[in-house]
């Protein structure tokens, strides 16, 4: 009896620990997606999460914690998918198959759409962040990124520099910026893109329909013949 009573309040403690973490880390994620790491404040994360000050540094001990426990929230579950997508074709295996260039960047994009969120707009969210992170001052968030997460993304550009070999490391370093620029231009905007094409077609494809017109997309620009200098003449 007593055991069961003590293993019921544990329970609600742990419960209500996790509610407060998961209600600061949604309203922190949709704030910074919003305005921005540095002019989202602590204090409207909380009122927006309906917690004091103290339960923000309790549960994660600062600003840049929570920036890069809001990051960790979705990239944990997209290096799962990575590694599992990875191993299952045995891609970039001694012996194992060799990918085309769709189906490296099909993998990738696809993952994101299997990402589970707290919001229906949650990948949109996730890469309007990524993009901030890239664009605004966060040395300590590129930092985390680098240490935590380098190894599952170092092995999709070494299938990317391993199926583009005619391409020079320039070139493939561009191209590389290029694809993932658009999208997250893409994957971030979905909603707006499929209102405008509601509006002038009268028709609203799913995220997966788009992705599947945006990874042929993206492969032929990674797979495309390698520039050529063209000498522009001068006004």
């Amino acid at each position: 009896m007593f055991q069961t009573i003590v293993w019921n309040v544990y329970t609600k403690i742990f419960m209500a620990h996790t509610e407060t973490v998961d209600r600061i880390l949604d309203a922190a994620e949709i704030l910074f997606a919003e305005k921005g790491f540095s002019e989202t404040s602590l204090r409207s994360i909380t009122g927006k999460a309906k917690v004091n000050l103290a339960a923000v540094n309790y549960h994660f001990g600062s600003k840049n914690a929570l920036i890069q426990a809001v990051f960790t929230r979705f990239l944990s579950p997209l290096n799962d998918f990575m590694v599992k997508g990875l191993k299952a074709n045995r891609w970039g295996e001694k012996g194992g198959n060799t990918p085309s260039v769709e189906d490296v960047l099909g993998l990738y994009t696809r993952s994101l759409l299997k990402i589970p969120t707290r919001h229906h707009n949650g990948v949109s969210i996730f890469m309007r962040l990524l993009c901030l992170a890239y664009t605004q001052s966060q040395g300590h968030l590129r930092k985390y990124l680098e240490d935590e997460y380098a190894q599952t993304f170092w092995p999709f550009l070494s299938l990317i520099k391993q199926i583009t070999p005619e391409l020079t490391t320039k070139e493939r370093f561009w191209r590389t910026q290029f694809v993932l620029g658009s999208m997250a231009f893409t994957m971030s905007s979905i909603q707006q893109l499929t209102d405008i094409l509601e509006n002038k077609a009268g028709s609203t494809p799913n995220p997966e329909e788009v992705v599947d017109f945006l990874v042929p997309f993206l492969a032929a620009g990674l797979s495309a013949s390698p520039a050529k200098n063209v000498n522009i003449p001068s006004a």
